[in-house]
């Protein structure tokens, strides 16, 4: 298997507010609570920073945020063989680099009534609280960005960040 053609290179988007608290947003494509990261792809063109910085836009309708740090290294799952649409292309799953952003806006700032909605509700939470909202395949994902974020959310909170 051939770990850059057989995934698909993505962003997960860490961002943090002025409490250190992290957005969570809860997907489109579901009926039951399946929160997540903002995430999505990185075009072949695009740089990690790019890529994060255009996708939280196109998610989460805001460009409203500063990226503060991006992981040591990157993550990968499997999509399970039982996810339906659009997961049947060429890739197995997703490489994913985690990129930490501090939020710049307000709250108002945030719109999910983006032209292709991903999502129907966002919050606020403890960036420990992640790995228990994100679906078991994703766990590893969040466990890992929170051991590789918390430093960086305490700097944040005593404002060296």
């Amino acid at each position: 298997m051939n770990f850059d053609l057989d995934y698909r290179p993505c962003a997960a988007m860490v961002l943090f507010n002025k409490a250190g608290q992290v957005l969570v947003a809860e997907r489109n494509d579901r009926t039951d609570a399946a929160w997540q990261l903002p995430q999505g792809g990185i075009d072949q063109w695009e740089t990690i920073e790019q890529g994060a910085l255009r996708e939280l836009e196109e998610e989460i309708g805001t460009s409203a945020a500063a990226i503060i740090a991006i992981a040591n290294k990157t993550m990968a799952y499997d999509w399970p063989t039982n996810i339906e649409g659009g997961r049947l292309t060429k890739w197995v799953g997703q490489r994913i680099t985690l990129v930490a952003l501090k939020f710049t806006g307000k709250d108002c700032d945030i719109n999910l009534n983006t032209p292709h909605p991903e999502f129907r509700a966002w919050r606020w939470v403890s960036l420990e609280d992640i790995p228990e909202l994100i679906v078991p395949f994703k766990r590893s994902v969040y466990n890992y960005a929170v051991r590789q974020f918390t430093p960086i959310r305490d700097k944040l909170l005593k404002g060296n960040t």
